[in-house]
């Protein structure tokens, strides 16, 4: 079972055998999109179909986030429209500043979450905000 796949490049009377450059493109397509966003880099390195799907909107475009315009128009992109959702989903994989540095958010590669960070600074403490409770004490081990 298998051993005419192994057997791509070998040719018989009636022609060669299909090989995986033979499959549809929207087919490949079609399976990346239920795949996690790394295995769909792995496989686009494999031959020209699997790349070219790899880089197609409908694959990326399940891949973003519901909030990813949001996150889109916190960057200053002059053209955001004119980006493919792959390079959509790479920028976005880096962290945005918001709140004047306060905050950092990107997406999770290899799933595709949103990740928030709040630094310590930005955040309150409800009730005592008062300093004579409390005060900041550096630390050699922290950032």
């Amino acid at each position: 079972m298998g051993a005419n796949l192994s057997r791509v490049h070998e040719s018989n009377e009636d022609g060669p055998y299909p090989g995986l450059a033979d499959i549809p493109e929207n087919c490949i397509a079609g399976i990346f999109k239920h795949l996690s966003p790394i295995d769909i880099c792995k496989l686009a390195r494999l031959n020209r179909a699997f790349k070219g799907a790899a880089s197609c909107d409908y694959v990326w475009e399940h891949k973003l986030p519901v909030c990813y315009q949001e996150l889109l128009s916190e960057l200053a992109i002059s053209k955001p429209l004119s980006l493919s959702k792959k390079e959509i989903y790479a920028l976005l994989c880096r962290p945005i500043s918001l709140d004047n540095g306060t905050k950092e958010v990107w997406l999770d590669k290899a799933t595709g979450g949103v990740c928030l960070s709040i630094s310590a600074r930005a955040m309150a403490i409800t009730g005592i905000d008062d300093h004579r409770y409390w005060k900041w004490i550096p630390c050699d081990e922290s950032r």
